[in-house]
């Protein structure tokens, strides 16, 4: 029976790996490592229970810090759990600095790399996660690419070995917890709104909460928006719109409900109702793509280009008046097509883990 060590860093990439481990763990022992990068008050045991999640075996601790000291940390306690358990492969997700910790901590040991969420670009390297997934794909000996753009991006870089379209774990994880979500969570009684009546707010991502001006521009757009924004303000979020005097502005706006951050399932059934969805989340771009809904990105580039050519997002950086027009105006322009697999993604990924890298017959 082969071990294969899962290394997650924050609740998002708990859920990419949920449909992943569930199939894995019949098969294989699993180890699921947490590093503690992210600190998330809703990762309780409520949490792992309510999404049916297995709870990790580990958990570092870590927690933030500057990108080379959080990574180094990882990667010391890596290292000698790697060497503890001397597992077949490592299996990493997507593009945090645990997923470069573990890839890394594993190539030294020779213990093979799985990448799930390979082949993403954004083509801006002042992202610290576009440094990460391109070092972790360099790495990888299995790189599973969520869509074809993913393995022409790896074929650009002269990447061609290990590479397999298996489809998106996230269309995997949305099928089954959407289902989930219906039967478990009702937010609309407890925020008192309508479905269809409201437009979900996300916003966290440094480029567009650290620098006041840029905050300030994304702030004037929420005030003088003429829908009703569900906000569920991320704590970073929150600590920079103190600290430059814009969160007494906003929850003076009667057009805007600041709320605390949602647990999964909740932010499913809200961003499926939604009449539209403004985020600079990578994730919440495809969950709304795959329901259905609209999409304004604050942000200038995409690795989800599909979303954008099938016209159902729009990039409109931080601009006020960009933001505003798409609020009033955008309507998706075309067709959805299934690039992101047909929701067996998890089952492609572990057959060829286990079977290394080969295709069972």
């Amino acid at each position: 029976m082969k071990t294969v060590m899962t290394v997650v860093g924050a609740r998002p990439q708990f859920i990419k790996a949920a449909p992943v481990s569930k199939l894995l763990r019949r098969q294989a022992r699993e180890i699921l490592v947490h590093t503690g990068q992210h600190y998330d008050a809703n990762m309780s045991e409520l949490f792992f229970a309510e999404l049916e999640i297995p709870e990790p075996d580990f958990n570092l601790g870590i927690g933030s810090g500057l990108h080379g000291e959080q990574t180094g940390r990882m990667l010391v306690a890596l290292e000698k759990l790697l060497q503890e358990h001397k597992p077949d492969w490592m299996l990493v997700y997507g593009d945090t600095n645990s997923t470069l910790a573990g890839a890394l901590a594993a190539s030294k040991l020779h213990i093979p790399v799985a990448h799930v969420e390979a082949g993403l670009r954004s083509f801006n390297r002042t992202m610290p996660e576009e440094i990460n997934r391109i070092l972790t794909d360099r790495m990888a000996d299995l790189l599973f690419c969520p869509t074809t753009v993913a393995i022409h991006h790896l074929q650009r870089e002269g990447i061609v070995r290990g590479v397999y379209l298996t489809g998106d774990v996230m269309m995997d994880a949305a099928l089954h917890f959407s289902a989930l979500a219906e039967s478990k969570t009702d937010p609309f009684a407890d925020l008192g709104i309508d479905r269809k009546g409201y437009c979900l707010l996300t916003c966290h991502r440094p480029q567009n909460t650290d620098d006041p001006q840029v905050l300030g521009e994304l702030v004037d757009a929420f005030l003088q928006a003429e829908k009703t924004l569900i906000f569920p303000v991320h704590p970073r979020t929150r600590k920079m719109l103190s600290q430059f005097d814009f969160w007494q502005l906003l929850q003076k706006a009667p057009h805007i409900r600041l709320i605390e951050p949602v647990g999964y399932l909740e932010m499913i059934q809200l961003e499926k109702q939604a009449e539209m969805i403004i985020t600079d989340s990578g994730g919440v771009q495809k969950e709304a793509y795959f329901f259905g809904v609209p999409c304004i990105t604050l942000r200038s580039e995409t690795e989800w280009v599909e979303t954008v050519q099938d016209g159902w997002n729009l990039l409109v950086g931080h601009q006020r008046e960009r933001i505003l027009d798409a609020l009033n105006h955008f309507q998706p322009a075309g067709e959805q097509a299934r690039h992101y697999g047909d929701g067996h993604a998890s089952e492609k990924i572990v057959d060829l883990i286990l079977n290394d890298g080969h295709r069972s017959p």
